[in-house]
C-alpha cells in the first residue's frame, strides 16, 4: 500500500467521479501483472481478477442505458451499438480522458516499452477500474460513474457520429434485396498529396445512390453509403430499418 502514495490518488478519483473507501482494491486495479511479477511483495495482486468482473459490469451498465432510452432500440440496435461501446479502442479513449496511463503500476520491462500509452493495457485498467468501484460501492454507484465516462460515447453512436458501419450496412441491404454489391467510384480528388480530398459516389445496379466527400477514399465511401442509406426509395424497398442506430 505504500506504492499507492506514490501517485497522486485524489486527483484520479476526482477525474473518475469517485473516492474509494477501500484503497487497497484501488491498489490492485492499477496494478499490471508485470508488476506484480516483478515485486510480488508490494505488488501481492494484480487487476485481471477486477478487469473480469469490471467487464461483465460495464456490459450491463452500457445495455441497460440502451434499453432505457427514449429512442426504444430494437434488439439488433442494441446488440450493435452495446459491442461498439465495450470494444478495447473505445476503453482506450476513456483512459485517456482520465489519464489512466499516469496511475497505473508497471514493471520495468512494460515500462521501458511504453505500456503506459498501449491500448490493451489501458483498456483493461478501465474494466478493473469499473470491478473494484462496483465491490468498493454498489450496482447504482458504479452505473454512474459509468454514465459520467460514457455519456459523449453513448451519444455519439446514438447519433451517427461513431461506430456506425454504413458501408456494411448498405452491402447487407444490396445483397438482400438485389443480390448484389454496391459499387464505389472515385471520381475526384485534390489538393497536395498529403492533403488530398477524395469525393466517391456510390452505385447500386448502376444507379447512382449517394456522394461523400472525405480526406481519405474510405471516409469518402463512407459518406457515400450513409447518403445512399438516406434516400427515401431505398428505405421504401428495404422492410427493415436502414439505420443501425436511429
Amino acid at each position: 500500500m505504500d506504492a499507492l502514495s506514490s501517485v497522486n490518488i485524489e486527483k484520479l478519483e476526482s477525474s473518475v467521479g469517485y473516492n474509494f473507501t477501500n484503497k487497497k482494491i484501488l491498489f490492485e486495479a492499477l496494478t499490471h501483472k508485470s508488476k506484480h511479477f516483478e515485486d510480488p511483495r508490494l505488488f501481492p495482486d494484480y487487476n485481471e481478477r477486477l478487469e473480469f468482473l469490471g467487464d461483465s459490469i460495464l456490459s450491463l451498465i452500457i445495455a441497460e442505458i440502451l434499453f432505457k432510452h427514449p429512442l426504444n432500440f430494437n434488439e439488433a440496435q442494441m446488440s450493435k451499438m452495446k459491442s461498439y461501446l465495450v470494444k478495447e479502442t473505445v476503453l482506450f479513449d476513456i483512459s485517456k480522458t482520465i489519464s489512466l496511463g499516469d496511475f497505473i503500476f508497471l514493471g520495468n520491462g512494460e515500462e521501458t516499452t511504453g505500456g503506459r500509452q498501449k491500448k490493451s493495457i489501458l483498456a483493461d485498467a478501465v474494466e478493473a477500474l469499473i470491478g473494484a468501484i462496483y465491490l468498493d460501492s454498489n450496482y447504482e454507484v458504479t452505473k454512474k460513474v459509468v454514465e459520467k465516462l460514457f455519456t459523449e460515447k453513448i451519444n455519439n453512436v446514438i447519433d451517427n457520429k461513431e461506430g456506425a458501419d454504413f458501408k456494411s450496412e448498405l452491402q447487407e441491404i444490396c445483397q438482400e434485396l438485389y443480390g448484389t454489391l454496391p459499387e464505389y467510384k472515385i471520381v475526384n480528388q485534390e489538393g497536395e498529396d498529403h492533403k488530398k480530398i477524395f469525393t466517391v459516389e456510390v452505385y447500386i445496379n448502376n444507379k447512382f445512390c449517394g456522394k461523400g466527400v472525405g480526406k481519405s477514399k474510405k471516409e469518402a465511401e463512407m459518406l457515400s453509403a450513409k447518403e445512399a442509406l438516406s434516400r427515401k426509395d431505398l428505405k421504401e424497398l428495404d422492410k427493415r430499418e436502414i439505420c443501425i442506430y436511429r
